[in-house]
């Protein structure tokens, strides 16, 4: 129980810090932050990997829920992908 009330404080003061620090960063360097964070999500994608292969091989649900994992880990990685694309392309010179 102590371990849990411990994780969530970490989790509400990282939430807290995450807000103040978004705050401060001026718009126009919103969309390559974004972008950097997206880019760096593709360790969620290796952790989904690795969770969809955890567990005993009769417990479906874990399966299950690690291949929803990856599903939307991959999703965020190429978004994040498209969205430094359609930035990039904003600052080439036209021809």
């Amino acid at each position: 129980m102590e371990m849990i009330v411990m994780q969530l404080a970490l989790f509400v003061l990282s939430l807290f810090l995450g807000v103040e620090l978004i705050t401060k960063v001026p718009p126009t360097l919103h969309t390559p932050l974004m972008s950097g964070t997206n880019a760096i999500s593709g360790i969620t994608l290796v952790g989904a990997v690795i969770a969809a292969g955890a567990g005993d091989s009769a417990s479906g649900l874990v399966h299950g829920l690690g291949f929803i994992a990856v599903v939307m880990a991959t999703i965020n990685v190429i978004g994040g992908y498209l969205v430094t694309n359609r930035m990039l392309a904003m600052f080439k010179r036209k021809n």
